[in-house]
């Protein structure tokens, strides 16, 4: 039997620099689709998947985030007597319970598999899912992406999952990319090469890497003595190649769709994607949307 995933990694510790000037006093993380910051939404995609402690690898004047996932008595006492109760009970629903999220500093900025690296003592001997922020994962039939990822862990009983989706063919120079080898089921195969950017001309396929990871602890140890690779960075991607040699890496292909909120395009496709899908927001905000195109 696989051991259960309890544990999650959110990098927070990035600086945003292409949503300047928004982000020099809030953490590009804290930029909300909707009414929501995105590493919110990242978190409830962790926690849907059974998730019980998340650490969070943050960076310098990230605090606001810690104190976003903390309780506010304040707030709190505000809205009680105020009679909000319906929006005090969903804020102590989000809330996360004590002892279940832990921060830690990545002190220089060298790259993703670095971050990682920086949650060793804490995730300990066992498997983790790693979640990058900017990335938001729009299930289709309800089960987010984690979720999906999960239920495909437990059936393969262990191993190494990544989440992919279809990017278009040209576009392979800008995405990890993995070649597919035998089926495990409709939307899993085990990975028979995964390559960096790889030219379209010599691309495995049109499967990219979305962001979502399943890693056993052995990437660790492979961490910390990994060279740096592109961009003067400790990349995971190098670190994971090595783990492949010994370890089964295994694709789930996401049923949703994935917005880079990392980008201003992909955010505001997002604002929009995740409004329309509001009950209570959908039926004034599409009319209004219709009327705003007929204009332009």
């Amino acid at each position: 039997m696989a051991t259960p995933i309890r544990k999650a990694i959110l990098p927070v510790a990035g600086l945003g620099t292409r949503f300047l000037p928004a982000t020099k006093a809030v953490p590009k993380e804290m930029l909300t689709v909707v009414d929501r910051p995105v590493v919110q939404h990242v978190v409830d995609e962790a926690r849907a998947a059974g998730i019980e402690h998340i650490v969070f690898v943050t960076g310098r004047n990230k605090g606001v985030i810690e104190d976003h996932f903390d309780r506010q008595y304040e707030l709190e006492a505000t809205l009680s007597e105020r009679g909000k109760h319906q929006i005090l009970d969903a804020l102590r629903e989000e809330t996360m319970g004590p002892g279940k999220t832990s921060f830690t500093r990545q002190q220089l900025p060298l790259g993703l598999g670095h971050a990682v690296w920086c949650a060793r003592d804490i995730i300990g001997n066992e498997p983790f899912a790693l979640l990058l922020p900017d990335m938001l994962h729009k299930p289709r039939n309800g089960k987010g992406c984690l979720a999906q990822m999960v239920d495909a862990y437990r059936k393969a009983g262990g191993g190494n999952h990544l989440a992919v989706y279809e990017v278009p063919p040209e576009q392979t120079d800008q995405y990890g990319i993995v070649g597919l080898g035998e089926p495990l089921s409709d939307n899993v195969h085990r990975i028979s090469r995964m390559v960096e950017k790889p030219k379209t001309s010599v691309a495995p396929s049109n499967l990219a890497i979305s962001g979502r990871y399943i890693l056993q602890p052995e990437i660790f140890d492979l961490l910390a003595t990994q060279e740096r690779g592109a961009g003067g960075e400790i990349q995971l991607t190098d670190s994971m190649l090595k783990l492949a040699k010994k370890q089964d890496f295994y694709s789930v292909t996401f049923d949703g769709s994935i917005y880079d909120c990392g980008s201003k395009l992909g955010f505001l496709m997002a604002n929009v994607a995740y409004a329309l899908s509001r009950p209570d927001i959908a039926e004034t905000f599409r009319p209004e949307l219709d009327a705003l195109l007929a204009q332009i």
